[in-house]
């Protein structure tokens, strides 16, 4: 069995923002030499998250205002979690929206299914972060 690690990072210029990133995965599964196994992708940062979805302008629109009515950016007042920093919101639309996937590989290709694409959501952007991808298999 392989195993390939590899650091993807991202540094939106927004607070908040969608990234497909499903280039880069398959970029690193290519680089990997793996053709059967598992892919992990995960946000290595508390206020990030990866998740799969549809690559649909519409359906990003709607997350953002669905997670800002979960979860309002401002007033800062109302988290017992802001003081030095101001990003609790950051932290609980990250826990709605997940830290991983893990996607199947088959035939050396994510195997999906019909419109599913791996996304970097961003929740307390402007720096760089952190994406690990993880391939194991044969």
């Amino acid at each position: 069995m392989k195993s390939y690690r590899k650091e993807l990072w991202l540094e939106l210029k927004t607070r908040r923002g969608f990234v497909n990133i499903t280039p880069m995965v398959e970029d690193c599964l290519a680089e990997s030499g793996i053709s059967e196994g598992l892919a992990l992708v995960n946000a290595m940062h508390i206020t990030a998250s990866v998740f799969i979805n549809d690559d649909e302008s519409g359906l990003h629109s709607d997350f953002e205002k669905w997670l800002e009515r979960l979860a309002p950016e401002k007033p800062h007042s109302q988290y017992a979690h802001n003081g030095y920093e101001d990003n609790a919101d950051a932290h609980l639309k990250r826990t709605v929206m997940g830290r991983e996937v893990v996607v199947a590989v088959t035939n050396g290709r994510l195997d999906f299914g019909t419109w599913e694409r791996i996304f970097y959501g961003e929740f307390d952007g402007k720096r760089r972060k952190r994406i690990l991808v993880k391939i194991i298999g044969e």
